[in-house]
């Protein structure tokens, strides 16, 4: 997986659309409308925003030093499930993540990013249903 790919997309993303934080969540909630329950305290979003920037920064890691993202992704999805999100649905954040930056982009979207993104999900959903170290 190409960290570099990874960045790009995600500078790209920003100059278009700035903060894709709302993006991200009217698709996560159109696809889990059970979900959006969790946020309802989340009134300005703020933690949406933090939630995503710490993702952000976890793959980021995993597609370059990989100093903690494993760790921090297997800790998050047992943290979640105790909040009310099933891993499943944990698990499915990064492939909707990758979508709605695909419809940013538009025909901008290129078959290396493709590429690199689909890698990090296959990595991503090897960590999550490896057992807990």
């Amino acid at each position: 997986m190409s960290a570099n790919t990874i960045t790009e997309c995600l500078e790209l993303v920003a100059e278009r659309a700035g903060d894709p934080t709302p993006l991200i969540y009217e698709r996560v909630f159109e696809l889990h409308p059970e979900m959006k329950h969790l946020f309802v305290l989340d009134r300005d979003s703020s933690a949406r925003g933090n939630m995503l920037a710490e993702f952000l920064e976890c793959i980021l890691d995993l597609a370059g030093e990989r100093a903690y993202a494993v760790g921090l992704l297997q800790t998050e999805m047992i943290n979640h499930d105790g909040l009310g999100v099933p891993p499943k649905i944990f698990g499915t954040f990064l492939s909707t993540v990758r979508d709605v930056f695909r419809d940013v982009l538009g025909a901008d979207w290129t078959s290396a990013m493709e590429t690199a993104w689909q890698d990090l999900i296959t990595e991503v959903d090897g960590i999550l249903s490896a057992p807990a170290a």
